[in-house]
């Protein structure tokens, strides 16, 4: 709940950013958009705002059309036969020792601040809902001591709106002395409440056009628009943007019915319609009840209304194809913007993964993940086809520790912190807890055991600006280290999926950063466990400890055969036991079984 709080409060940032932009949008384009579009749009709006509350992330706009473009395309879901089991690899010692040291960190406490913002929220919402309760009531209050309209007079004229606007549905007409203006109420059972103060002082045109009105909302469905308004209301009490959006909807929602009365009028009936609402302005008020829709308005809404009615003139057809245009165009952008919303799983935050569906089939190797929550993922790159196990774990961000290394050491390269031919660095004598430690290290020795301090003064050389960059530049996961920099690559801020991991290590293995060769070659060296002719196997693994238990377990790296190079990424998660070299060996038994790694 303290996380939710904290990215609840700054979605409501970027909601009233959006909000700011539909206006904008709105302004410029509302000699294209008819009444109705217009208030359409705020159901756009109200998407928007459900967007916090979803339990996963929306997919971008790219996503969706690459799905749309690739459906025909969908490749079976079991690649292969992979033998059920574990297979345990060899330990012969062919494969160059892989230390597992992790330091363990400590779970951060959730944040105050967000338990306080998220208190605040609830018991607003609180003090909400017993407004609405109480506004209900008086509904039910009004509702209770209406009585069924016995004037002949009125049912007749009723009966005759009925029929012009085709609704073949009997929606019962009551009269009431609690109201000063008209009202429709239901969603499901519909009923229209008329004042008895103009039953008395009747006059048929009038009256006719208020049936009218009440009838379009019928008819638009605006009962539903009403309770989602309320609903969103409630959620979004603390937010004065919102409240300011949900009041223009309101008010646009009449002149959306006031144009579709305009629309069954004759041109010489507009001044009438439009004297009818002037006529009616003194008498009436704001409709008092959440979920009931109505004719009424504030002076400053009747006044907008009128001049909308003496302005109106019936669109043309090019004049609805511009106004669909431009509304689509408006909700492609609201589309766009919609996953930036998403409080799903925000310490994890999932890879918006693009690419073609023809080149990606899921594998099924659950039999080597048995007891841990994981995925494994292989880039084959002479066929330029991805195996996949387990999509949702695969595209999920997590902490890379130990196997941020990799990168760690090449920044430091670049940098000149380090040299490939000079990366000596001298131990200050503090006691680590693991003996391998207790050292002076090169990169050779410090990436085989994995030497956090190592890393930590490469880091501390280089500076958290640099850092940054560097990681901007190559775009390794989601780009976080503004955070303690002895911490923010073990179960920190920084996070990264094991499809990123691919795509980072086949970029490395072609020097597609740009960086200076001898550089990359270091980097390779040090992660290298393995070389004989014809057969090249470069990992890296890394364990997650929190609180003194093994929850995160990695294993990284490529294999260059004589004709191919295989990329994989292995992740296993769980509460305890999830480490680096269990991860290495379930990698190892799965490519072994592929007959990508023979011993």
């Amino acid at each position: 709940m303290a996380e939710f709080g904290i990215r609840f409060f700054l979605c409501n940032i970027f909601i009233c950013i959006i909000i700011g932009f539909l206006m904008i949008a709105k302004r410029a384009l509302k000699n294209y958009l008819t009444s109705r579009m217009q208030f359409n749009l705020w159901f756009l709006l109200l998407g928007i705002l459900a967007v916090p509350f979803v339990p996963f992330r929306p997919a971008s706009f790219t996503q969706v059309l690459a799905l749309l473009g690739a459906w025909k395309n969908v490749v079976s879901s079991n690649v292969g036969t992979i033998t059920e089991g574990f297979l345990t690899p060899s330990t012969t010692g062919t494969i160059k020792q892989m230390n597992d040291l992790a330091l363990s960190v400590s779970r951060k406490t959730p944040s105050i601040i967000g338990l306080i913002l998220c208190g605040i929220w609830l018991v607003g919402i609180l003090a909400m809902v017993l407004f609405v309760i109480k506004s209900v009531s008086r509904l039910n209050a009004m509702k209770n001591s209406a009585l069924p309209l016995q004037n002949k007079t009125v049912r007749i004229l009723y009966n005759n709106c009925l029929r012009e606007l085709k609704i073949k549905r009997n929606i019962p007409l009551y009269s009431t002395a609690f109201l000063k203006s008209p009202i429709i109420v239901g969603l499901f059972n519909p009923r229209i409440y008329l004042p008895i103060h103009l039953i008395s002082d009747f006059n048929a045109a009038d009256m006719r056009y208020m049936l009218l009105h009440e009838l379009q909302h019928y008819k638009h469905k605006d009962a539903l628009a009403g309770y989602l308004m309320n609903f969103f209301g409630v959620l979004y009490w603390c937010n004065p943007c919102v409240w300011y959006a949900l009041k223009e909807m309101r008010n646009e929602r009449e002149v959306a019915c006031d144009t579709s009365v305009l629309k069954l009028l004759d041109e010489s009936d507009y001044e009438d319609y439009g004297n009818t609402l002037i006529n009616f302005a003194e008498k009436v008020s704001l409709t008092p009840f959440p979920f009931a829709a109505g004719i009424s308005g504030s002076m400053k809404q009747m006044q907008q209304r009128i001049a909308n009615i003496s302005s109106y003139k019936k669109p043309s057809v090019f004049r609805k194809l511009k106004g669909l245009t431009a509304f689509a165009a408006i909700g492609v952008v609201l589309f766009g913007l919609a996953p930036m919303l998403s409080t799903y799983a925000a310490d994890q935050s999932r890879y918006q993964w693009n690419i073609s569906s023809d080149k990606v089939s899921t594998i099924d190797l659950s039999a080597y993940f048995n007891g841990y929550e994981g995925s494994f993922v292989l880039y084959d790159l002479k066929g330029d086809t991805w195996k996949v196990y387990d999509m949702e774990q695969a595209t999920l961000r997590t902490a890379p520790n130990s196997t941020y290394k990799i990168y760690d050491a090449l920044f430091g390269l670049e940098d000149g912190v380090i040299a490939p031919d000079d990366s000596f660095m001298a131990w200050d004598g503090t006691n680590y807890p693991f003996e391998a430690w207790n050292g002076n290290q090169d990169l050779l020795s410090a990436m085989q055991a994995s030497v956090n301090w190592y890393f930590e003064e490469i880091d501390k050389q280089i500076g958290s600006s640099a850092i940054q960059s560097y990681i901007r530049k190559i775009g390794y996961g989601n780009e976080n280290v503004n955070a303690s920099l002895s911490s923010y690559w073990m179960q920190g801020i920084l996070k990264i999926s094991p499809v990123e991991q691919v795509e980072l290590l086949t970029a490395l293995q072609n020097n597609r950063f740009g960086f200076v060769p001898e550089n990359v070659n270091a980097v390779k060296n040090s992660i290298c466990l393995f070389s004989s002719e014809g057969q090249n196997f470069y990992g890296k693994t890394g364990t997650g400890r929190v609180d003194g238990q093994d929850v995160n377990g990695w294993f990284v790296g490529y294999i260059e055969t004589a004709g191919n190079t295989y990329f994989f990424a292995a992740n296993i998660q769980t509460a305890e036991n999830a480490t680096g070299s269990k991860a290495s060996e379930i990698s190892l038994s799965i490519l072994s079984d592929m007959g990508i790694w023979k011993e």
